[in-house]
């Protein structure tokens, strides 16, 4: 069998195993054995209730905990919010029925963000994150000038504006969509390689506007930085 057809079906059955989880979690929710603001029993008591591994239903938590469905709260446990009976099932159906997205959607979302996330790191940033996007940029060219592979610089470039923005909601997305649109990019676009001078050039403009504290132009720079991403992606500027 074709090993990315076995990864695969082995994905697609996981993810089916981690969805009933979060099913039988909201239908003790439904049933009243478990009440807006208790706190969710321990994993392992999960696992022997639903016969399942205990690794299944910690994916299972960490997943309804990403969409806020649950609260972790440090050395106390994982809570449900008091957000109500109703409002916590439209979550949950809506979470059972997202699909994986698509390279074209990751794009568009990191380029709504990122333009709003470049203008605000131009207005709010400190010296500690212009220290720690220079040397992201730096470290970035260095790779690129020895000839070897700058796509986790490249991401850290990008990762380094979006905290400087101080906005935590904006950076936790940045962080969470930014890495796989970098490879899937690489992946698919062929002059990827050959474009290694242009992003150099356009990484020190960016830069630079962030640093001279000029939101208009960071965003200018930034969109111009975005050339390819609107092409390959047929996104109308």
């Amino acid at each position: 069998m074709n090993l990315d057809i076995l990864s695969k079906n082995e994905n697609l059955e996981s993810t089916g195993r981690v969805n009933k989880i979060i099913g039988q979690i909201n239908d003790l929710i439904n049933e009243k054995l478990l009440q807006p603001g208790d706190r969710l029993p321990p994993e392992r008591e999960l696992a022997e209730k639903f016969n399942v591994s205990r690794r299944s239903i910690h994916v299972a938590i960490l997943k309804l905990e990403s969409y806020g469905i649950l609260k972790s709260i440090p050395q106390s446990g994982t809570f449900i919010p008091n957000i109500g009976r109703i409002a916590m099932n439209g979550m949950v159906r809506d979470l059972l029925n997202l699909g994986l997205p698509s390279f074209k959607s990751l794009v568009e979302i990191r380029i709504i963000l990122e333009l709003k996330a470049v203008k605000l790191a131009a207005k709010k940033r400190s010296e500690e994150d212009l220290i720690n996007i220079k040397s992201a940029l730096d470290a970035h060219e260095k790779k690129i000038l020895s000839g070897e592979d700058g796509v986790q610089e490249d991401l850290l470039f990008h990762l380094a504006i979006a905290k400087a923005s101080d906005n935590v909601t904006m950076n936790q997305i940045m962080i969470a969509i930014t890495p796989q649109i970098i490879v899937d990019f690489k992946k698919y676009h062929v002059d990827y390689n050959q474009l290694d001078e242009l992003r150099i050039k356009e990484h020190r403009k960016i830069y630079k506007a962030i640093k001279n504290q000029d939101p208009k132009l960071a965003k200018k720079r930034m969109k111009q930085h975005f050339k390819l991403l609107y092409e390959y992606c047929g996104i109308s500027k």
